[in-house]
């Protein structure tokens, strides 16, 4: 079951390689929205969505040049 799910996984995103990068370049464009809607709450003072963004762009990046 988890080896036919990477390998559709794989699949997938052969096709699409730019997909990763772009979902951590919106969840950075998320981070500065919650900056000036929320600014006092929890999620934008930690930049959680900054983070997770720049991990999942870099991780991205690498499956890119991978695949």
């Amino acid at each position: 079951m988890i080896s036919k799910f990477l390998d559709y996984l794989s699949e997938f995103l052969a096709h699409r390689k730019g997909l990763i990068p772009l979902v951590g370049i919106v969840l950075i464009l998320c981070n500065l929205v919650t900056q000036f809607i929320v600014p006092g709450t929890l999620l934008a003072s930690s930049n959680l969505f900054l983070h997770f963004g720049l991990i999942i762009s870099i991780l991205g990046l690498m499956l890119y040049w991978a695949l």
